[in-house]
């Protein structure tokens, strides 16, 4: 890496639109699919024979996520699976907004922050208007008017690392330096936002595991936490669930890959990643209890300080 490091040092908070969330512990970040074709759980929340999510199923599943300890929710109206199709932020919209409005309204959520996973300014705008906390961009800002609608409505802003589009990411995958070229691009879209004027504070980075990457170079992201938010000087974000690359490790299929998804956010976490992007929230986060308090028994027993708790 030719790139200037830093020591690493886990920020206390990152600020949202509605407040902040304290980084002192890793959080869990849930994913709440509101597309028909989304890789995993697409059309779940879909009424039979609709084309639109039930806003209240919706309701039911996001506070079922938030008791087994989701701490955000990510809710996506557009499937960025490899080789989807882009939606129109029409659509996106129809399918984002009501279900927003009826969280924002369910006194059982609280505080939680929600997240909007979305490519387009003009969806992010809108859903920031409805409540929405966070703006999840798996782009890094390929849409110009993303960092400025972050700027304007103070939204936690999420730059996720891909190259090209969903629909062909997957085609003529080439890195000569797989982790300093997703580190520079990063660093680049980071100071695309605060040139914008998003505040560091409100920035997160995601290396985009499974986003334009073969298996073998998701699976080294995983494990790069510590060294990006180094050169990023942001906190980072893994989305490693149920992607691609568990299968072509473990064999299995799409719905096969708990095991392999909580593996990989408990590695995320050890190798110093703030956030974890997941669909099973109940196992990830028991898992990272335990890993926790394996760190803090390990601690006392050898007379070690606390370190950086896990839950």
């Amino acid at each position: 890496m030719s790139l200037p490091a830093a020591p690493l040092v886990h920020p206390p908070a990152w600020v949202h639109a509605r407040g902040e969330l304290g980084l002192d512990v890793p959080r869990v970040m849930a994913v709440v699919n509101l597309t028909p074709d989304s890789f995993f759980d697409g059309g779940s929340l879909m009424p039979p024979g609709g084309e639109d999510p039930n806003a209240g199923m919706a309701a039911r599943l996001c506070r079922g996520l938030v008791q087994q300890g989701a701490d955000l929710l990510d809710l996506g109206g557009e499937s960025t699976r490899p080789g989807s199709e882009a939606v129109a932020p029409g659509l996106e919209l129809r399918r984002v907004l009501p279900v927003l409005r009826r969280l924002r309204e369910d006194p059982e959520l609280g505080s939680i922050p929600i997240s909007v996973d979305t490519r387009h300014a003009e969806v992010a705008a809108a859903a920031m208007a409805a409540g929405a906390a966070i703006i999840n961009d798996v782009s890094g800002l390929a849409d110009p008017a993303m960092a400025d609608v972050a700027a304007r409505t103070g939204a936690g802003l999420v730059l996720g690392h891909l190259r090209g589009v969903p629909t062909t990411m997957q085609q003529d995958i080439h890195f000569k330096d797989l982790l300093a070229e997703v580190a520079e691009e990063l660093i680049a879209a980071v100071e695309r936002a605060l040139r914008a004027g998003v505040a560091n504070e409100r920035l997160v980075v995601d290396p985009g595991v499974g986003f334009g990457k073969t298996p073998e170079q998701s699976a080294a992201l995983v494990a790069a936490s510590a060294l990006l938010a180094r050169e990023t000087g942001c906190p980072v974000l893994i989305g490693a669930s149920r992607k691609g690359f568990l299968g072509a490790i473990t064999g299995r299929p799409v719905g096969e890959r708990l095991i392999g998804s909580v593996a990989a956010a408990v590695i995320a976490v050890e190798r110093g990643a703030s956030i974890v992007r997941v669909h099973d929230v109940a196992a990830t986060a028991e898992a990272l209890r335990v890993a926790a308090a394996v760190h803090r028994a390990y601690n006392a027993a050898t007379g070690g300080g606390p370190g950086r708790e896990f839950a």
